[in-house]
């Protein structure tokens, strides 16, 4: 486990272990019971730019579309594949268990319910990407999680955009 400089889950046990997934390549898997709000594991990796990023992505000829890049509220990219932390395998999940969360430019993973010893963890990765989310485009970032409300893909929802009345409706209120 990588060292943290909070302390996850107080327990002479690891609180997890990493083996193959039935969801998706490698997993994380809780080791011991865990309560809801428990830090699990810091996201570590290279400090990279967006420019480094593009460069690095896709240079897996298996799966062009796989990294393990983590992007910050400053901008920066955190490269997981590159002296990263086992967090790096914590599997996407349309309903998940854990959640990321940035305090002060660093990553941390949270359990966001309880926990039951032998629980793959899991968070939404939320991905954002520039492109028109075409059908393509979903399948190449395909959900695996198999949850009820599986949106069957990783990229977040588009937002909606407002309707011409509700926008000039709200420019109203803000006046």
């Amino acid at each position: 486990m990588t060292k943290l400089s909070k302390t996850p889950a107080s327990s002479d046990k690891p609180a997890f272990l990493v083996r193959n997934s039935p969801v998706h390549g490698r997993g994380v898997f809780a080791t011991r019971n865990l309560k809801a709000d428990a830090l699990l594991i810091e996201y570590e990796g290279e400090r990279i730019s967006d420019k480094e990023a593009l460069k690095r992505h896709g240079t897996d000829p298996e799966n062009p579309y796989h990294t393990f890049f983590f992007s910050l509220e400053n901008g920066k990219m955190i490269d997981g594949g590159a002296d990263g932390s086992d967090a790096r395998w914590i599997n996407h999940a349309c309903e998940p268990n854990c959640e990321a969360r940035e305090e002060k430019g660093r990553v941390y993973i949270y359990t966001l319910r309880d926990i039951k010893r032998g629980e793959e963890f899991n968070y939404d990765y939320g991905l954002i990407v520039e492109d028109r989310q075409t059908k393509a485009l979903k399948k190449a970032y395909e959900c695996r999680c198999g949850a009820e409300s599986c949106r069957g893909t990783m990229l977040a929802p588009k937002e909606k955009k407002a309707s011409k009345k509700k926008k000039k409706s709200s420019k109203k209120k803000d006046k």
